[in-house]
């Protein structure tokens, strides 16, 4: 089983308040998630998902993203976009790494993991 990361998206016909990714945050969180959308008439999340392959992750996913959206109590608008990265291929790929910005994940650093 492999871990991967998932963004969805669903568009519908209106602005997505602050209140209301607030609640998809909180109702992602648990997944390793995260929330998008504010001011936009479409919101999304990215989520963390065990499968065994990517199309199974972007179909649990989507499962997922549906149940927290609708936990959060936004509007039931179609996931228009679904992106899926395997955490082995983010951790192999030093292009993930390369915005000097973000700290050496191979620093030694304990909170990154080294």
């Amino acid at each position: 089983m492999s871990r991967w990361s998932v963004s969805v998206q669903a568009e519908g016909d209106r602005p997505v308040t602050l209140d209301e990714v607030v609640a998809l945050a909180d109702a992602v969180a648990p997944l390793d998630g995260i929330a998008s959308g504010v001011g936009t008439p479409a919101y999304g999340a990215q989520i963390v998902i065990e499968a065994l392959h990517a199309d199974a992750a972007v179909e649990a996913a989507l499962s997922a993203f549906a149940d927290a959206a609708r936990a959060a109590g936004l509007p039931d608008w179609p996931a228009t976009r679904a992106e899926v990265v395997s955490e082995d291929d983010i951790a192999a790929d030093p292009m993930w790494f390369d915005d000097p910005a973000l700290p050496d994940p191979g620093s030694g650093d304990p909170a990154l993991g080294g």
